[in-house]
């Protein structure tokens, strides 16, 4: 690119439309006040507009106006760098302005959805739309009364290629990775009632229980919320599979043996 193209090239990216900045170019290479004619002929802005486009310049501060006699007018150019120094106050300033209205203008980010379910179809059909959304992985922490009604989303994700992860409180016939928990009984007579976690590509999770005729719990579509669901279920097919590696026997020694390990383990 040419130094004069160049040149054209910033002034138009300050503000200057190209008409303008080839006017203004053409009155600093004058070295001397100009009339429109001249500037016309120099720069090749069209006659038909160089007076409106001088007039431009003039209003903008980057040229002025000379009376050269009866009717005649001349006109010579901001020196380049007051012009310059001018660019920069203009720019710093809007730039500093805009430093505090932009992010003002900013909407705040939308919370993720949330919303309770407060009924056990409401609850069952929401973790069946968690399971039809999950492409990737499919975590689930569930027992075998929730998990029969669920089989068929479950089997659907594992055939469109989602890896499977369940815990399952009871005897459970699906795809995937699935532990029974060894202490079904233990863990319902702690919490009092049986708890569903379903999570879908650690982005989406339904969390909740079912006591009796009663049943709650909440949809989220909170990644943070939903990454801790999946990591309780991930916890607990670990501690399974130690134990099926080491041995029922072996895990209670060593549970007895750090109270530690106990309390974490606790429900």
């Amino acid at each position: 690119m040419t130094p004069v193209r160049d040149v054209l090239e910033h002034l138009q990216r300050l503000g200057m439309s190209g008409y303008e900045a080839k006017a203004y170019v053409a009155l600093v290479a004058a070295s001397r006040p100009i009339n429109g004619y001249e500037v016309a002929k120099r720069s090749g802005v069209p006659r038909s507009t160089v007076y409106e486009t001088l007039g431009k310049l003039v209003a903008r501060g980057a040229a002025h106006e000379r009376r050269a006699g009866p009717g005649a007018t001349e006109y010579l150019p901001l020196p380049p760098e007051a012009l310059i120094e001018r660019l920069r106050r203009e720019f710093d300033g809007s730039l500093t302005a805009l430093e505090d209205a932009l992010p003002a203008l900013a909407a705040e980010p939308e919370a993720p959805p949330l919303h309770n379910l407060t009924d056990a179809e409401a609850m069952l059909a929401r973790a069946a739309d968690v399971i039809a959304g999950a492409s990737r992985d499919l975590f689930l922490s569930a027992w075998p009364q929730e998990l029969d009604r669920l089989a068929p989303r479950v089997e659907d994700a594992a055939g469109r290629g989602a890896a499977v992860s369940v815990i399952a409180f009871g005897p459970a016939d699906l795809p995937g990775d699935v532990r029974e928990h060894r202490h079904a009984k233990a863990v319902l007579d702690d919490l009092g009632y049986r708890l569903l976690v379903v999570v879908g590509d650690r982005r989406e999770a339904v969390v909740g229980g079912f006591g009796g005729a009663a049943a709650w719990g909440i949809y989220t579509a909170d990644p943070a919320v939903a990454l801790m669901a999946a990591e309780y279920v991930r916890q607990d097919i670990a501690l399974q599979t130690l134990a099926d590696h080491i041995g029922p026997a072996e895990l209670d020694r060593l549970l007895a043996a750090d109270p530690g390990l106990r309390r974490l383990l606790r429900r």
